[in-house]
């Protein structure tokens, strides 16, 4: 347990909050393209180390750099005030696509994000090729948070064409962040249910 807890948190800092810190200490002091490539480094190194050191693609490094490499792309098209404001909800909606269009493979991105913070369980792929209900429930937390990504897309470019953009700038990060929330919350219930009906046989 104490293992699977740390592999979760080294992935998180690796992923997440380095790339962050890394985005929000060069921001100041040079462009948006820099920083962005800067940070998208870090994610890139850790999924070419789980490479070397497991054999297989690291799917949740990999799609964290797909968003920083989406985001760099955003920064060189440029455009208007409102859509610069959007940058980061195309890639959101870019990012619930690949959600998406993982259930027509033969298993979900989620799969693999889950695969990675258990430390790559074997137990894992056994209740996949054993288990109907295991891999209905991946697929539906899949489809789940695919959905809501592109919602959180939708809603802000609705938002920003049908607003000022101070009242867009006040508003929006209201929409993004409570529905992101929910979508969390929804899946830590979901999980949950299912600890509680695989206890319970």
């Amino acid at each position: 347990m104490n293992k699977s807890r740390n592999e979760i948190i080294f992935t998180l800092i690796i992923n997440i909050l380095l790339p962050y810190l890394a985005y929000r200490l060069l921001i100041p002091h040079t462009s948006s393209l820099i920083a962005l490539s800067i940070a998208a480094l870090v994610p890139l190194c850790d999924s070419l180390y789980s490479l070397i050191r497991t054999r297989k693609a690291d799917a949740f490094s990999g799609f964290i750099f797909l968003g920083l490499i989406l985001g760099v792309v955003a920064v060189l098209l440029g455009g208007d005030e409102r859509f610069i404001l959007l940058r980061e909800s195309y890639v959101t909606g870019i990012m619930g696509m690949v959600f998406l269009g993982s259930l027509f493979f033969g298993r979900p991105l989620i799969y693999y994000f889950a695969e990675r913070f258990t430390g790559h369980d074997p137990q894992m792929n056994d209740k996949w090729e054993g288990l109907p209900r295991y891999r209905f429930n991946f697929r539906l937390i899949t489809a789940v948070w695919g959905f809501s990504l592109l919602l959180e897309a939708f809603i802000k470019v609705v938002l920003v064409y049908s607003m000022s953009i101070p009242t867009f700038l006040v508003v929006s990060p209201f929409f993004t962040y409570g529905l992101i929330g929910l979508t969390i919350w929804w899946n830590i219930g979901f999980i949950k249910r299912i600890k509680r009906q695989t206890n319970g046989r």
